[in-house]
């Protein structure tokens, strides 16, 4: 039953890594970025099941993650409203901070 847990944690992450990379728009990118987390936690709680130990440290750190991942988008959603605001664009292939 484990391996049936590894494939569907799979699937986000191939799904999230395509996205990322290819992606030029800067609210896609953290939606990728969310795709791959969901796929990590259900991995961790897929070897959690698998150990079946005592010890729910998969669960708890998959808790943590989630967190995490909230406060990332939250913070990526709030960049990038900021520089759409100012450069009216969020395609991150044509953003240059560096540049006034």
């Amino acid at each position: 039953m484990s391996e049936h847990g590894l494939i569907l944690g799979a699937y986000p992450l191939r799904v999230g890594f395509f996205g990322l990379i290819t992606s030029r728009n800067m609210v896609r990118a953290p939606m990728s970025l969310e795709s791959i987390f969901n796929a990590v936690n259900t991995n961790f709680i897929t070897f959690s099941n698998l150990f079946k130990n005592e010890q729910t440290g998969g669960e708890i750190f998959s808790l943590f993650v989630i967190a995490v991942a909230a406060a990332e988008a939250a913070t990526g959603l709030a960049t990038a409203l900021s520089i759409q605001r100012n450069r009216r664009s969020t395609r991150i292939d044509q953003l240059n901070l560096l540049k006034w």
